[in-house]
């Protein structure tokens, strides 16, 4: 060893999981360690919405808007199976919301009621069409000085002029700057401050979704003096008499020992890079794409591994937590993925067909849903890849992939290749390599449904869900309209991974158990490194950060010898 250190809490990780874990234990008084994998912080959270899935959150309710736990877990007993995790999910719905409070209260990590946002089975019973999901404050990224360095920006296709980010709230006033005064001014503000931004930092400050979190948190850290190693990858866990107490730490050619003197947290960011656990867990075939970070490798799975703890689901096709995503070809040759996550899919005039250029699925679904259904029509018909085809009015009108509302020039996404476009629908159908008949078939059916606002196959627009992301000023149906208008256009959609279930099995305290269940003592694990309690299912937004911070703020709170609820 060529160097020792002694805190009360390391914490292997600084994703939202890991910062949570490390800031929550900070506050109770516990002197904390935190090495991180990469030179950033933020994991895949930095790159994702930011919003955190919490029942009877206290944000929401003073919005106005009325939910329980109780619901909640009528919900998750109905779409995960009341006897699978049954306790965890008790004691995440039971917690949620006092640990949101405590963020709030002691930190910089303040949350918005996202309102009306339904969850993602909204017909089931239980489910709720407003106040479960909450989402970050927008933050001043100026704030963190030469630091805001080491937030992880997000992902680049999701950034417009080369690095300002933008939520959800803004597209609207961007596409139609020029249609009020109020639109104008909000795009016109939003560009100005990027300039400015420009002359001094290599991209936006503005930080909105899964960057705010991260930001936060880590600006909250900083504040606190928490101390983190970068580019410090955990390498192995050090055991004495059954008991966790310390850790190696790779650091600049050298290892370090961490001596610890309440135990370990692994908050590693899951296993999405990990191509040994990918072909064990993952559904058939093995997807070829992942949106976790790169650093994400199953650092802390193998360790806990290692130790004989208990793994679970194991089964293939319950780990993924997919969304379909398109691959980019930017202008520098590198690629990239598009995340298909609600700009297109549900607007209507798009149909999704497979390779016999039938439509397999409703292209409204959730995310996770219409990958779950790529995988089952591609048990019979070869439905990976499938193909989002819209005509010239959709693409217009609603964008697609990248191919943002309004963009007038697409002649460089046609010379990548990223989309395909030709006059007639059997000329596309030759292009994509489809069934031009079937195509054909597929589209006069689907534009009879147009005209009478019901999708007898499929049941495009029948859900709270389905209208949501839809065009609620376009009737009958805001989720199906017609492919009439040459060209037609078709983008090549693949599943992939936002995140994982598979993990390492724990208590409601987040305490790793082994084969038997038993408590290994002195190691936890949060956020993907941990056994997901909802076991592959994926009830609404934020079903992975919600538990993920819930989760690490009770290893935390367990650490310090506090009792939580």
């Amino acid at each position: 060893m060529s160097e020792e250190r002694e805190v009360d809490l390391l914490i292997a990780g600084s994703g939202p999981a890991g910062m949570t874990a490390a800031l929550v234990a900070s506050l109770e008084g516990l002197e904390v360690l935190v090495c991180e994998k990469s030179g950033q912080v933020g994991g895949t959270g930095s790159t994702s919405a930011g919003t955190l899935w919490i029942p009877g959150n206290r944000q929401s309710r003073k919005a106005g808007f009325d939910d329980s736990a109780e619901m909640a877990e009528e919900y998750l007993d109905a779409l995960v199976g009341s006897a699978v995790n049954r306790d965890l999910r008790e004691v995440f719905l039971r917690t949620g919301p006092s640990a949101i409070d405590y963020l709030e209260q002691n930190t910089e990590v303040k949350f918005l009621p996202c309102g009306r946002h339904p969850d993602y089975r909204s017909n089931m019973k239980g489910a709720a069409i407003a106040g479960r999901a909450i989402i970050p404050q927008p933050f001043d990224g100026r704030l963190l000085g030469a630091d805001f360095a080491r937030v992880r920006p997000p992902i680049r296709e999701f950034m417009v002029f080369g690095g300002m980010m933008v939520g959800k709230a803004d597209i609207g006033p961007l596409v139609g700057r020029f249609r009020s005064w109020t639109n104008f001014r909000h795009a016109a503000g939003l560009f100005l401050r990027y300039v400015l931004d420009r002359t001094r930092y290599p991209r936006g400050t503005r930080l909105v979704m899964g960057n705010a979190l991260v930001a936060r948190l880590f600006f909250s850290l900083k504040k606190r003096g928490v101390d983190i190693l970068f580019e410090a990858p955990i390498v192995d866990l050090v055991r004495e008499n059954g008991q966790v107490i310390g850790a190696k730490i790779g650091s600049a050619g050298k290892e370090i020992y961490v001596k610890t003197r309440k135990g370990v947290v692994l908050a590693t960011g899951g296993y999405g890079h990990n191509s040994r656990f990918r072909d064990a867990f993952m559904a058939r075939p093995v997807p070829a794409h992942s949106l976790s970070s790169e650093f994400n490798q199953g650092d802390g799975i193998a360790l806990g591994e290692r130790l004989g703890a208990r793994i679970a689901p194991k089964e293939h096709g319950q780990s993924g937590l997919w969304t379909p995503v398109s691959v980019t070809v930017r202008a520098d040759g590198t690629k990239g993925l598009f995340p298909h996550l609600m700009l297109d899919r549900a607007k209507p005039g798009l149909i999704a067909v497979n390779a016999a250029g039938r439509r397999f699925v409703n292209e409204a679904a959730s995310y996770h849903d219409f990958v779950l259904g790529m995988f089952e029509a591609n048990a019979s018909v070869p439905s990976i890849p499938c193909w989002l085809i819209c005509d010239a009015t959709f693409i217009k009108k609603y964008g697609l992939g990248i191919a943002y509302p309004g963009m007038r020039d697409l002649s460089r996404l046609l010379k990548s290749g990223y989309l395909k476009s030709d006059r007639t629908l059997e000329g596309l159908a030759a292009r994509i390599g489809v069934d031009a008949a079937a195509l054909r078939a597929t589209v006069t059916r689907y534009n009879g449904f147009a005209q009478t606002g019901i999708d007898v196959d499929f049941g495009k627009g029948e859900t709270e869900l389905n209208r949501f992301n839809g065009d609620e000023t376009h009737e009958p149906n805001p989720c199906i309209g017609p492919l009439v208008i040459p060209p037609y256009y078709a983008v090549e959609i693949w599943p992939a991974d936002i995140a994982v279930s598979t993990g390492l099995s724990t208590d409601g305290d987040a305490r790793v158990l082994d084969e038997d269940r038993r408590v290994i003592p002195g190691l936890y694990a949060c956020g993907n490194d941990m056994a997901s309690p909802m076991s592959g299912s994926y009830p609404g937004p934020g079903t992975t950060l919600g538990p993920g911070i819930v989760f690490a703020y009770r290893a935390a709170m367990h650490a310090a010898g506090k009792a939580s609820c």
